[in-house]
């Protein structure tokens, strides 16, 4: 929404009484003196690079980040000066009956916000006394889509014709340079003179981003090699993809994996658990599920990104994947028996159980909490994610509908902290 006419001459207003306009140009002027010393880059990890980084840092901080074993994290980053610390709590333990994931998982969730491992725990407990939530992968993949541009759009047209025969060929490819990846499927986008093809992948265990830009660019080699017609330019990624970013298109494909959870509470529970009723809860979500449209948010639903950010933390997936994973559909209903139906759909869970993060040394203790570390369990940790969620959404909303969510917030966020100081 853009800012009123007022509230924007309030802020120049603000803004010009505290500078002149010469300080300001001065201020926003471009300024090439005395430029700082580039920071010493790269990424050697070892005890004189260290010294060298810190030796242009305040130095009385160092101790606070410095890592016993930085080595350790020498493939994951570049002008490495040491480790943050971030507490992690569990949640649950959560029961999940899952396609992959069967049994029950004691969450490990890395935060600096009080109450929202409190939150996701009460969520995990009903859930759990239900006798745990139903969850289903329903689809994955992950994909790239480069885009390439021609003289004219009867020259995209031949384009793409052509692509269509090489599909195999481009499978033959992606095997050449993966053992654990597979292209399944490929799509065309035509927009004028631009092509934008979007290959679909399977990543294995792995989240798969750096497996399907490697196997994409070699794609793109053949492609440039082979074209019928002049190809003016083309790039690796054309932004159809939706790679870390919220968009309706995840509801009609996938990237990462689809998962569904569910879960039936009887009334009882609902009380026990939540302190309200499996009507109060629908009427919130009815009236919330309206306010998302009408704030224009994609999909319907109460805070997955904060459940999903502290897993992702702890058990070392990308945390800029949270902008697209963080996406789906909440929904509530009250059954014929009284009872709360609840599910939650999510599009493009973005998670892997090797590789990335997840063979750093917390963060691989986090999946061995989960016993999700390693081969064939990441279908399984993008179950717990959506059971994760469905237990999120079980507590925020029924702290909602009970009246419960600022004295929640107030006791063990502020209270809490003005009495430790």
């Amino acid at each position: 929404m853009a800012a009123t006419i007022e509230r924007t001459g309030e802020h120049l207003r603000r803004i010009f009484s505290e500078f002149s306009e010469s300080e300001l140009i001065e201020r926003l002027s471009a300024n090439q003196c005395d430029l700082p010393q580039r920071f010493p880059a790269g990424s050697k990890v070892n005890g004189e690079t260290l010294d060298k980084r810190w030796s242009r840092l305040p130095t009385g901080v160092r101790a606070a980040l410095e890592e016993e074993d930085p080595a350790a994290y020498a493939a994951n980053i570049e002008n490495f000066i040491g480790t943050i610390r971030l507490p992690v709590g569990i949640a649950g333990p959560l029961r999940v009956n899952g396609i992959f994931a069967k049994g029950d998982f004691s969450i490990p969730l890395a935060t600096t916000e009080a109450a929202l491992v409190a939150s996701y725990h009460r969520g995990a407990c009903v859930l759990s006394a239900a006798g745990g939530c139903s969850a289903a992968v329903l689809n994955e993949g992950v994909n790239r889509s480069p885009a390439f541009g021609f003289g004219s759009l009867a020259e995209a047209g031949k384009f793409v014709a052509w692509v269509v025969d090489q599909v195999d060929v481009f499978r033959d490819i992606v095997r050449e340079n993966t053992d654990h990846g597979k292209l399944v499927d490929v799509a065309a986008t035509l927009e004028g003179n631009h092509v934008y093809l979007n290959f679909e992948f399977r990543t294995g265990d792995a989240a798969g981003q750096n497996m399907v830009t490697i196997c994409t660019e070699a794609i793109c080699a053949f492609i440039r090699e082979g074209s019928p017609v002049e190809i003016k330019k083309h790039y690796v990624e054309g932004n159809l993809s939706g790679d870390k970013k919220a968009s309706a298109q995840a509801f009609t494909t996938v990237r990462g994996k689809k998962v569904c959870a569910e879960a039936v509470l009887s009334p009882e529970l609902v009380q026990k658990f939540l302190g309200t009723t499996p009507e109060k809860m629908t009427d919130y979500w009815q009236m919330s599920a309206l306010g998302g449209v009408l704030s224009g948010t994609i999909g319907v639903q109460g805070h997955f990104a904060n459940g999903l950010t502290a897993l992702y933390l702890a058990c070392g997936q990308d945390p800029a994947c949270v902008a697209e994973s963080a996406i789906g559909v909440t929904r509530f209903e009250v059954i014929d028996d009284g009872s709360l139906y609840a599910s939650v759909t999510l599009p493009g869970i973005m998670v892997g159980t090797v590789g990335g993060g997840t063979g750093l040394p917390t963060q691989a203790a986090c999946l061995e909490i989960l016993g999700l570390r390693g081969s064939g369990k990441s279908p399984a940790l993008a179950e717990v994610c959506a059971g994760l969620l469905l237990a999120g959404e079980l507590s925020i909303i029924g702290a909602l509908a009970a009246g419960h969510f600022t004295r929640a917030h107030q006791r063990l966020a502020r209270q809490r902290k003005s009495s430790q100081s």
